[in-house]
């Protein structure tokens, strides 16, 4: 399974540009990839974006950097070893969407990696309303707010820490995935971390 987290200049794929990539293969996780980059010619920019994931406009239009298309070459290359690339992460479409626009963009007419995902909210979903607990709603929108700190906090973790780092992210999706889906403990990072359920 393909653990990956992207950080853009803002939330629109077809717009927004890539600024950084996290990424490790959930079956051999010290297989690891992360890499910057500027943003496209002409790509939209949004402060909010900047905000939460700690980059500079001077950095993310840095000539020294390599660009969006670089690194999703780089990345693709680097995923092609793994066996299973599926992708999986905290509202995956988001990440799915960036990397295939990124690819076209880049001029990669076959795009490798499946549709098919699967998506660390819909296992932390599923893993409450198994053990009878309610998750996280909001009444005014009306839809889930089980986001990733919370469902980090379920499985034991503390809060991501800010700004949100690429490779920080996919490590945080790999540990909730590794803590749903087979309930063991996955990244040294987070071993000093229990179980909650299992001291139930």
């Amino acid at each position: 399974m393909l653990v990956v987290d992207v950080e853009a200049s803002g939330t629109e794929p077809w717009k927004h540009s890539i600024v950084s990539v996290g990424a490790l293969d959930l079956a051999n996780p010290t297989y690891r990839f992360y890499e910057e980059c500027r943003v496209w010619d002409g790509a939209h920019v949004m402060d909010t974006a900047l905000a939460v994931n700690g980059f500079r406009m001077e950095e993310i239009t840095d000539q020294k950097k390599q660009s969006e298309a670089d690194l999703i070459h780089r990345f693709l290359a680097w995923s092609d070893k793994l066996e299973d690339r599926t992708l999986a992460a905290q509202n995956v479409s988001f990440d799915r969407d960036f990397l295939r626009y990124a690819a076209e963009r880049a001029g990669h007419t076959n795009w490798p990696l499946s549709y098919r995902t699967l998506d660390v909210h819909t296992l932390a979903y599923m893993h409450m309303v198994n053990r009878g607990l309610r998750p996280p709603f909001d009444k005014v929108k009306r839809h889930s707010a089980l986001d990733l700190d919370q469902a980090l906090n379920y499985c034991g973790i503390p809060h991501e820490p800010t700004p949100h780092n690429a490779l920080t992210g996919a490590l945080s999706h790999a540990e909730v995935i590794a803590r749903l889906l087979y309930g063991r403990t996955l990244l040294p990072e987070f071993e000093q971390y229990d179980i909650p359920w299992r001291r139930a």
